[in-house]
């Protein structure tokens, strides 16, 4: 997380773009959270040798992406 404090964050047209089902909007935001999900997706694997190594799991990368577009498309601005 400590790259991302640099980063700018989305833009409130493009989260209320994503939020009525803009496509590439919603792209946008899983693209920004692509390191944070990459991370978090990451297994501990080892080979037949004893060597420890760390691989992104795919199908919990892909249903962490699921779940956040769910979520996007769920969410409800409140002014």
């Amino acid at each position: 997380m400590k790259a991302r404090k640099n980063k700018k964050l989305p833009e409130f047209e493009i989260i209320e773009a994503a939020i009525q089902g803009d496509t590439e909007a919603i792209n946008y935001i899983v693209y920004y959270f692509q390191p944070f999900i990459n991370q978090k997706a990451k297994r501990k694997c080892e080979d037949e040798y004893g060597r420890t190594y760390y691989v992104t799991d795919e199908y919990m990368k892909r249903r962490m992406e699921t779940k956040l577009i769910t979520k996007i498309l769920d969410f409800k601005i409140q002014v």
